[in-house]
């Protein structure tokens, strides 16, 4: 399997992960505007009528030629970027788990008003989900082992892909904020 390649804006935002064929893709159509990092695969093509074969070298980070049109400034909120960012630890009882036994918790429930926004989930075992039900949480006697936030394009971008090379986590930390989770 390949690593990821991560793609930045010419304005050196993050943008996306791509996969090597789509990164080859953006070089060899002149999508990107350059490239640096490391080089993170070497894909060989067919041969030539000396019999040489072609290849090409894919770095670890491109930056496209152009700014997207739209770049979404709130990370869409699926379970498993919010368990990620709980660091698959259930906020009410400090335990970790595995993906399939932990559920997304609303600390304002739906049915009280609350909303599906990344700063009203919290990750949570199936036993606390179920014990809180839809309960605020001064109802049920339970705390936050700590404040849910909205990950910025840099941490949303490091929760999509966990196996990041070094070139793209020094790029990719220089825009994480200081947030301490239990």
């Amino acid at each position: 399997m390949y690593p990821m390649v991560l793609k930045i804006t010419p304005s050196g935002l993050p943008q996306c992960w791509l996969d090597v064929y789509a990164a080859v893709t953006e070089i060899v159509c002149d999508r990107a505007l350059y490239t640096f990092g490391e080089i993170c695969s070497t894909l060989h093509g067919g041969y030539n009528s000396q019999g040489v074969q072609s290849s090409i070298d894919v770095p670890q980070i491109i930056v496209g030629r152009k700014d997207p049109k739209e770049l979404r400034s709130i990370p869409p909120l699926l379970n498993r970027y919010l368990f990620s960012r709980d660091s698959f630890r259930c906020m009410y009882c400090g335990e970790k788990f595995h993906h399939s036994l932990l559920s997304r918790d609303h600390i304002v429930p739906l049915s009280r008003g609350g909303r599906n926004v990344w700063t009203n989930v919290v990750t949570a075992c199936k036993r606390c989900n179920g014990h809180k039900g839809a309960r605020l949480l001064s109802e049920c006697n339970m705390e936050l082992l700590a404040v849910p936030y909205t990950p910025n394009r840099y941490e949303y971008l490091y929760l999509a892909n966990r196996r990041i090379l070094a070139d793209q986590m020094e790029y990719l930390k220089k825009g994480f904020r200081n947030l301490l989770v239990a």
